[in-house]
């Protein structure tokens, strides 16, 4: 199963100036437990954001840069290399964590989203594309808690793709 992991406020943004535009503690608990003992695919700007691969997950990078290899990573470099990957951990669900070009690219084949709705508007410089929510059920939404550290109100979704919808 292919997922994609994303936290977005009202208008879709998802990033300003390589970081998120927010601190939601709670948000990056959610991260860490959905993700952990997982793979994860991410480009190599939101590797370089990060700095190192993320512990107890397998880190997968996708790039075009042939000369990009960083340690404790996989690397591929086509959306068919993730496919042939991913084959191979086909009992795994994939997470797909960024940045806003491999959403993009990801999204025709994605089959569950889970999205942290925060209900707030903010600066910033990249937004998640545009979502078809006629192809997607909501599976589930739950509040996130609001408090002195997470200071926004916020919602915990997970759609996944309708049946017959084209990948």
């Amino acid at each position: 199963m292919i997922s994609i992991l994303v936290a977005m406020d009202k208008d879709g943004l998802i990033g300003k100036d390589k970081d998120l535009p927010w601190r939601l503690p709670n948000d990056l608990k959610y991260f860490k437990q959905l993700t952990t003992n997982h793979t994860i695919l991410m480009g190599r700007k939101t590797y370089e954001s990060i700095g190192r691969p993320l512990p107890n997950r397998t880190n997968v990078v996708i790039t075009r840069n042939k000369d990009f290899h960083p340690d404790g990573c996989q690397v591929v470099h086509s959306i068919k290399e993730v496919q042939e990957l991913f084959k191979e951990q086909s009992n795994d669900e994939l997470f797909v964590i960024g940045g806003s070009d491999i959403f993009k690219l990801l999204l025709p084949f994605t089959d569950r989203l889970y999205i942290t709705k925060i209900d707030e508007r903010f600066e910033g410089d990249t937004f998640f594309p545009e979502i078809d929510y006629d192809n997607w059920n909501l599976v589930s939404k739950e509040q996130g808690e609001k408090d002195e550290n997470n200071p926004y109100d916020y919602y915990f979704c997970i759609y996944d793709k309708k049946i017959g919808t084209a990948r």
